[in-house]
């Protein structure tokens, strides 16, 4: 069985639309945190932007929402966050602090297909999370 980052990482990767991925590919709540326990960070593929605009990927039209909620840890959002979208430590922690305090956060912009991937990866913790169109 793959690790839990590597699974994150190829689901990134491999840009899976969210209605074609398997619970078997999607990591759960307690692997998230054991990898946060265990290794303090998660390794983090960036998406290439260059290579999805030559792809002709429209990079706009829908948005990720994530909402609050007082089950998950806030590491454990940042953690999501990063490995869904992609996104650096601090954006992460911003968008963790919005949902935390405003009651929620656009954690991303792109088109359909793409947001409906990252919420599927979003939601394997458990968290309330909608796309919504821009």
């Amino acid at each position: 069985m793959k690790n839990i980052e590597d699974r994150i990482a190829q689901l990134v990767r491999r840009r899976i639309p969210a209605g074609q991925v398997s619970e078997t590919d999607l990591p759960t709540a307690i692997e998230l945190k054991r990898v946060m326990t265990l290794t303090n960070q998660a390794t983090i593929t960036m998406p290439d932007m260059e290579e999805r605009l030559a792809e002709g990927i429209n990079l706009r039209g829908h948005l990720v929402v994530v909402f609050n909620n007082e089950i998950n840890t806030w590491d454990e959002v940042v953690l999501v966050l990063q490995a869904a979208t992609g996104c650096t430590l601090e954006e992460a922690e911003i968008e963790t602090w919005e949902v935390d305090n405003l009651g929620k956060s656009v954690v991303h912009h792109s088109n359909r297909e793409e947001c409906d991937r990252i919420a599927a990866i979003i939601r394997t913790i458990g968290i309330h999370v909608e796309v919504m169109e821009d």
